[in-house]
């Protein structure tokens, strides 16, 4: 196992994060969403996997990240709404629960596909 190649890979990881902070906190919030909702981490992850797995692997993640897509986009709904409510921490783990459920519903729905 490669250790220089995972400590690059944190490395970038960490640095999208720092990233996104730093342009929400310094910059406009707005900046920092597009940073967060670009598939940066996403192409990343294909880029890491098409090096080490090949493409047949890639191709299954690329439609995984996909139908996966459905319930973040659930789970960002459902937090916006919650943190106009509730503090921040049970908002997370009320988004999180309902983005839970809606991974165990795309997995069943894509095991009958």
């Amino acid at each position: 196992m490669d250790y220089t190649y995972i400590l690059l890979k944190f490395i970038i990881g960490g640095g999208v994060i720092v990233g996104v902070t730093l342009l929400a906190e310094q910059v406009n919030p707005k900046y920092g969403g597009i940073l967060v909702a670009a598939p940066i981490i996403t192409s990343l992850a294909i880029l890491f996997t098409w090096s080490e797995a090949g493409q047949a692997t890639s191709r299954q993640l690329v439609i995984g990240a996909f139908w996966f897509a459905i319930p973040t986009l659930l789970f960002l709904l459902v937090l916006y709404f919650l943190t106009a409510r509730y503090p921040l921490v049970p908002s997370f783990g009320g988004a999180l629960g309902v983005w839970l459920a809606a991974i165990v519903v795309m997995s069943r729905l894509l095991a009958l596909i």
